[in-house]
């Protein structure tokens, strides 16, 4: 992953040769500028994003003949509920995390399933939108039949502080899917999403350490979420490590099949979504689904997965593996789980 940028590059790099104080003074403010609007453009990306404004809810219909196409619930532009047969449920188990870990794919892949019934969008409920109250976040549940399981998938419930209490107010017996990857690949992954929308940020190093090299920023949210253990120390106040299972990113796009299989039993499901679903698709470098739902062709994810990488000085990465070593190594002591990001 090394790159041909020196490690004093980026945003933090200091005077030119020659010049002074005085010089420094007299130099334009432009450059100064751009980097303080580039800051607060990545600054606003990184924060999250705000709950669909509440709209006034219609009077029940009474139940249809026949089961219509999806609608659309009130107050939640963009977030589908399916009516017709069975009941909405609160979900059984979620996906709560990790951004940039493989969650979509593993939701789609999962949707192959006859007996699970998940919402597509991510409802950010338990992190911003839990004020509408759980009636709300009900009904955006699509309706399941009896032995059907309902699920989401909300990758930044993993990192907010308020989620684990909340799920565990729905229900304590909510089992809960936590995918992850090698913690530096996933920063990097991280931070080529967010250029890809806000070009002209700072580099990755400028943004992950303080003063060149100095310091890891764990103020920066790409490097933040990948302290597993930080967070799972969290969640496990209010809910058993029998109640997790961890999903290796790697293993999902190396084995599908593998860790789909053990996704299946954690969930109680037969076995249904095998190596038949999958190929690997050369040019994306992940799996794709032979039939997707609803379709009698082959689909890969959307072109934002597996987009190209921006170039990370070696360097770089090195300090960050060494950074993260002692996390991950917790991380595998208290899942049980080797990883193999060291």
């Amino acid at each position: 992953m090394a790159g041909s940028s020196g490690l004093g590059g980026g945003a933090r790099g200091g005077q030119g040769p020659g010049t002074g104080p005085g010089a420094a003074l007299r130099a334009p403010r432009a450059p100064l500028l751009l980097a303080a609007l580039l800051l607060g453009a990545y600054s606003l990306c990184a924060l999250p994003g705000r709950c669909p404004p509440a709209a006034r809810a219609p009077a029940p219909a009474p139940a249809p003949a026949e089961p219509p196409r999806a609608a659309r619930s009130p107050g939640a532009p963009g977030l589908p509920v399916a009516r017709g047969p069975g009941r909405r449920r609160f979900p059984q188990a979620l996906i709560v995390g990790v951004k940039k870990g493989g969650t979509r794919a593993l939701l789609e892949f999962l949707r192959l399933h006859p007996d699970v019934r998940a919402l597509g969008s991510e409802p950010h409920f338990f992190d911003r939108c839990y004020e509408r109250g759980l009636a709300w976040y009900r009904n955006l549940m699509p309706r399941t039949l009896d032995g059907q399981i309902t699920m989401e998938k909300t990758p930044s419930y993993f990192v907010t502080r308020e989620a684990p209490g909340r799920i565990h107010g729905m229900s304590p017996d909510t089992k809960l899917i936590v995918v992850v990857r090698n913690p530096v690949t996933r920063a990097i992954s991280d931070y080529a999403q967010t250029l890809s929308k806000t070009p002209g940020l700072p580099s990755f190093h400028a943004l992950a350490f303080r003063h060149g090299l100095g310091a890891v920023d764990t103020a920066w949210s790409a490097v933040r979420i990948g302290l597993y253990a930080q967070h799972l120390e969290h969640w496990l106040r209010y809910f058993p490590l029998s109640r997790f299972l961890f999903v290796s990113g790697e293993r999902l796009v190396s084995q599908p099949a593998a860790e789909l299989g053990r996704v299946q039993d954690f969930l109680g499901l037969r076995r249904v979504v095998t190596d038949k679903h999958f190929y690997f698709n050369a040019t994306k470098g992940f799996p794709c689904l032979r039939k997707a739902q609803g379709s009698r062709r082959p689909r890969c994810l959307g072109g934002s997965k597996g987009r190209p990488h921006p170039r990370v000085p070696e360097a770089v990465v090195r300090r960050l593996r060494d950074f993260y070593r002692p996390f991950n190594r917790k991380f595998y002591q208290m899942t049980g789980q080797d990883f193999g990001w060291d």
